[in-house]
């Protein structure tokens, strides 16, 4: 295979750093933060002293080699082993990678692990990669182990997990301050930095005619600027049922349109017994919007945007909002001030907390220098060319 994409280079260019990104889905992107993250990585990599590869989930073969933007991606078909999969998945990968390491005489690659879930497992693998002359770091992504969706067995697993994989990483990235002080708190061994996730800052090229927009607005009913706005992972943890009952104990005239994946979801029927939303002609289940243009336009003309999520680090889709929307009301957990800082106004669970906030801003029209304060801290902070400058910085030294 390396003959025939002249990939011989890779021996020959002694100065080349190596890089393996293992525990994404792989490229092109489909899917979510990982997947987003290690797309962004080499759309906008400025250096050519770097040769990334990158382990892709197949369910074809394992050892396919394909080029990607320059990227060496290679398949892994893991058996399908249930939610055992993934760490099945992430041990063939670095046995793979540790075997095209040895046959092209690959000196000091780094192994960059992306989430816990092998973890239980990585000690043998951690000292195959330090006896082939490698560094093993990861990004612990947020607190996986809270999720409400696992079973009690399996959040103890990622728990530990999470405690492992610290304990043999050479370096813990970080994407989230709050999430490095937690691990440098709970772990005090481990070596850590941060280096943040980044966000598309361009507005949406869409126009108030263009026949999407008046589609979407049209079929839903609602008009720009007069809408709350929440788009993310349809699981308790985002607290839903907390935004749906504060919104509904508001008297704003203005809709609650939710983007998520709702449909077939049992959650969504506990949260219509529990919250009775059926009833609130007000709130509104709009299902999933693919279109990003689209997405960016019903962001732009929110009247504000309202964030729940409080397991996490680093949420892309706050950080969209934050690029998107003037107005972010942000659930006031450390992840997220650490995000937002002071361009957003922040809640409570507390009943009345946030309906209040509801009607402190409902009266309001103008937020625009809020906007502007969240747009540059995006720019400051969160664009992608930062970002990768920083990982670039990071893997050649």
């Amino acid at each position: 295979w390396y003959n025939r994409l002249d990939c011989n280079k890779f021996e020959s260019e002694k100065n080349m750093q190596h890089i393996f990104i293992i525990g994404s889905r792989g490229l092109p992107a489909k899917y979510g933060g990982f997947e987003t993250f290690v797309e962004k990585l080499v759309e906008h990599q400025a250096s050519s002293q770097l040769q990334y590869h990158v382990a892709c989930l197949s369910d074809q073969e394992t050892g396919r080699h394909t080029m990607y933007r320059g990227v060496d991606c290679f398949s892994i078909k893991p058996p399908k082993l249930g939610p055992a999969r993934v760490i099945a998945y992430d041990m063939m990968a670095i046995r793979y990678a540790l075997k095209m390491v040895k046959e092209q005489k690959i000196e000091s690659p780094v192994f960059y692990i992306l989430g816990n879930t092998i973890g239980a497992f990585i000690a043998p693998f951690a000292k195959m990669i330090h006896q082939a002359g490698g560094k093993f770091f990861i990004n612990p992504d947020g607190l996986e182990w809270k999720r409400t969706k696992w079973p009690k067995p399996v959040q103890s697993y990622l728990k530990y997990s999470e405690k492992v994989m610290t304990k043999y990483a050479d370096l813990v990235i970080c994407d989230n301050q709050g999430i490095e002080s937690y691990i440098q708190k709970a772990y005090p061994w481990s070596k850590t930095t941060f280096i943040a996730y980044g966000t598309d800052l361009h507005l949406s090229m869409l126009g108030d005619q263009d026949e999407k927009v008046r589609d979407f607005f049209g079929k839903w009913q609602s008009k720009e600027e007069d809408y709350y706005l929440i788009v993310g992972r349809f699981v308790p943890e985002n607290n839903y049922e907390t935004i749906i009952r504060e919104f509904m104990a508001s008297n704003t005239a203005r809709d609650l349109l939710i983007i998520c994946n709702h449909e077939g979801n049992s959650f969504f029927e506990e949260l219509r017994q529990k919250t009775s939303f059926d009833q609130d002609k007000r709130v509104k289940f709009v299902g999933t919007v693919y279109d990003q243009e689209l997405l960016k336009y019903i962001r732009n003309h929110a009247f504000a945007y309202l964030h729940g999520h409080e397991v996490g680090g680093t949420n892309p889709g706050l950080l969209e909002a934050l690029a998107q929307t003037n107005l972010n009301l942000v659930l006031g957990v450390d992840f997220n001030r650490q995000v937002a800082k002071e361009t957003a106004l922040y809640w409570k669970k507390e009943k009345n907390s946030l309906a209040d906030l509801i009607h402190q801003v409902d009266r309001q029209t103008d937020f625009s220098n809020l906007g502007q304060a969240a747009k540059q801290n995006m720019k400051d902070y969160y664009t992608w060319e930062k970002i990768v400058g920083e990982y670039e910085d990071l893997f050649l030294s």
